[in-house]
């Protein structure tokens, strides 16, 4: 039976990413029509086609190799000065990279029809092309609004709520804890330790608190209110908290204390001599009530928001965490459970979830939706690097030209016409490999070294 719930896991995931890839396609596809674009075909996938119907100038179908997809245009590429308007060599052409633009070209031509002329994708204006190119990444942050709304406000997740479960009844050093054989500051105090601002304050087990500062705090706003506290070190600060349904008031004032300073991935910073770097905040000594809740729909945006700020840092390190990935993958060395991981690895996650018999399966579910829109946050924020042959490479060069002919433009000059992006195609070569590259290793790594999320 377990094993029937690992495949039918992987299954749903498998699924879920189909149709963000499809739907992905679908975000180019409408704009390109409406904006009269001829487009030859739709594809699931690449290499041989597996099944497809024409309906109307396109055609759809599935592809053997499931690992993206794509919508053909009419008119990617502009004529050079070599080509004529039907993509046909006027003069000869010289060098490698030369010679690979041109090829793109007549590849390109060769799907040119009588009545293409107008309907050419260069030659549509920069605004209507910026729109096409950026379709499919904003379709993927579509899909991941709607699921981490289902998965927000409709299932819920565990939350560290303001309810406080553990209040300490003094400050005690790490050294002096140690010395006294003991871990529990709440009560392992002697006299003359200075006592915790929580505990002064009067909080106890079970306090809820409301407000910090004259700013409301709600149940599932835990991790505002640790913000308000750490910026508040050495303030006198007013707090507000619920105790039995009777609402109480207090003077706290959080002990100024020194934590790792943390990263847009939550890691600690090193200086350059890899020491970790402190800053100052705010301690108040308590603890908070993990809680299964939803919260409701404004809130969905910034969970959004959060989880796209997190993907766009993973992207930002991507070589370093590359190589990371690497020496886990062929050593000894663990692998970085906060890391980048393959769409294989990502499924036999979604498997183990659904083989284990602990988890409800309301929970399998709601994990289930969480990976998949995870997923379509990484498509969104992937699709957006500016290179070729990603959305964010066609979207930069469209930019491009119409920064040009702006300038030329505004100083009278001759219209500089469009950017011939043929001319990247040994770049765009060279990104592919490495992309697939990339996906090669995270898979090696997901197969013979997995992230373990379950400790």
């Amino acid at each position: 039976m377990s094993v029937l719930l690992f495949i039918a896991g992987v299954l749903i995931l498998a699924i879920g990413v189909a149709v963000s890839i499809a739907l992905h396609e679908v975000g180019h596809l409408v704009p390109a029509k409406a904006f009269g674009v001829r487009v030859p075909q739709y594809m699931i996938g690449f290499g041989k086609t597996l099944f497809s119907r024409r309906r109307g100038e396109t055609e759809y179908g599935f592809k053997a190799i499931p690992l993206g997809g794509y919508i053909s245009m009419i008119g990617m590429y502009p004529p050079s000065a070599a080509t004529d308007v039907d993509g046909k060599v006027k003069a000869s052409s010289t060098g490698m990279f030369t010679q690979m633009a041109d090829e793109a070209r007549k590849a390109a031509a060769e799907q040119l029809q009588p009545g293409d002329e107008n309907r050419m994708f260069y030659k549509l204006p920069v605004y209507k092309r910026v729109i096409i190119m950026l379709g499919g990444p904003f379709m993927n942050l579509v899909i991941a609004f709607v699921l981490f709304a289902v998965l927000l406000s409709g299932f819920g997740t565990v939350q560290s709520t303001t309810n406080v479960t553990e209040v300490y009844q003094c400050v005690v050093s790490q050294a002096d804890q140690k010395a006294r054989g003991g871990d529990d500051a709440a009560t392992n105090c002697q006299p003359g330790d200075p006592k915790a601002p929580a505990y002064a304050a009067g909080l106890r087990p079970g306090d809820r608190i409301t407000s910090f500062n004259g700013h409301d705090v709600r149940e599932y706003q835990w991790d505002e209110l640790t913000t308000l506290i750490r910026a508040s070190a050495g303030t006198s600060s007013t707090m507000t908290y619920l105790r039995d349904g009777a609402e109480h008031t207090t003077t706290i004032t959080p002990m100024l204390t020194q934590r790792p300073a943390l990263d847009i991935n939550g890691r600690a910073k090193t200086d350059a001599d890899g020491n970790t770097e402190l800053v100052n905040v705010g301690f108040v000594g308590m603890g908070s009530q993990a809680k299964q809740m939803t919260v409701p729909l404004t809130e969905v945006p910034g969970a959004v928001g959060e989880n796209v700020r997190a993907v766009a840092g993973i992207v930002i390190d991507l070589p370093a965490r590359l190589v990371a990935v690497g020496k886990a993958a062929f050593s000894s060395a663990p692998r970085d459970p906060n890391g980048p991981m393959s769409v294989v690895g990502v499924g036999r996650i979604a498997g183990e979830v659904s083989a284990m018999d602990q988890i409800p399966v309301k929970d399998k579910v709601a994990t289930l939706i969480g990976l998949v829109g995870s997923l379509n946050i990484a498509l969104f924020v992937f699709n957006l690097i500016p290179l070729l042959p990603l959305d964010g490479g066609h979207v930069i060069g469209a930019l491009w030209e119409g920064l040009r002919r702006t300038v030329a433009k505004i100083f009278k000059r001759r219209d500089p016409g469009p950017v011939d992006i043929a001319k990247l195609m040994p770049l765009t070569y060279v990104v592919a490999v490495l992309m697939l590259g990339m996906g090669a290793l995270l898979i090696y790594a997901d197969i013979v070294k997995p992230v373990n999320i379950f400790g």
